[in-house]
């Protein structure tokens, strides 16, 4: 263990911020950090938007189900897909680039970059002691965050970051079990352990709720996430992607 895996490991999700806006150092040093992680093939296919606008991230967090951390944080920043520099490269070069932009394939290299652009840049922030909260509940009206953002065709935002001097910090998460989450050489197939596992998970996360909400709430991971995936949400996503240009083909 060392400084920075025990920083990666003391990793909690912060939602209370002090009012105090980061400086133009610290976010550079944000978004520096992003672009130093890994990109596929050096396409380095996302963008993020800054969001400092009172206006603008009060409705980002109307659309993110009312969450008020969404507008009141140090700095809020969100991480697009962006294949659109790669079409404005194909019209510069005179190649044709539109069936490799539009393939399956290139979109999820623009996921993967900006996830770990984003990754990159949350352990930047946790750094120098500041709080990090990922958003996906934008992603609820994308219509309208696009509009508000003005992202053109083949940009889809996919997250946003909240980021900020923590006013109070929560309690951490455990994890899965490593030997649920990793495995060696194949995929282990023993469905009996397989459950076991889960099972051991599962009290280990209603004893943490236990406690932290002085025996109010007891559920269990499985039945929180199994609740969670049986409601359909975001049903509307294939269609807006596809609407921005970006087909899976």
């Amino acid at each position: 263990m060392n400084e920075i895996t025990n920083l990666l490991m003391d990793h909690r999700s912060v939602r209370h911020f002090e009012d105090k806006p980061l400086t133009r150092e610290q976010i550079e040093t944000i978004v520096l950090s992003a672009q130093a992680a890994s990109t596929s093939s050096f396409v380095q296919a996302y963008s993020i938007i800054g969001v400092t606008d009172k206006e603008k991230k009060a409705k980002l967090a109307e659309f993110a189900g009312n969450q008020s951390y969404v507008a009141e944080n140090g700095h809020f920043f969100v991480f697009c897909a962006d294949l659109h520099r790669h079409e404005v490269i194909g019209q510069m070069e005179n190649k044709d680039v539109i069936p490799s932009i539009e393939s399956t394939e290139k979109f999820m290299v623009a996921m993967i970059d900006a996830a770990l652009a984003a990754q990159n840049a949350v352990i930047a922030a946790e750094s120098m002691g500041l709080g990090i909260c990922y958003i996906g509940g934008i992603r609820n009206n994308l219509e309208g965050v696009a509009e508000l953002l003005k992202t053109p065709d083949r940009v889809i935002p996919l997250f946003g970051l909240a980021v900020g001097y923590p006013a109070k910090k929560n309690d951490k998460k455990p994890r899965l079990p490593l030997q649920h989450i990793y495995h060696e050489n194949e995929y282990k197939q023993d469905e009996e352990a397989y459950r076991e596992e889960l099972e051991m998970y599962n009290r280990i996360i209603s004893e943490y709720y236990d406690e932290r909400t002085d025996g109010r709430r007891k559920d269990t991971w499985t039945g929180q996430i199994g609740g969670m995936m049986e409601k359909q949400t975001r049903m509307y996503m294939k269609d807006f992607v596809q609407g921005k240009k970006m087909d899976l083909k």
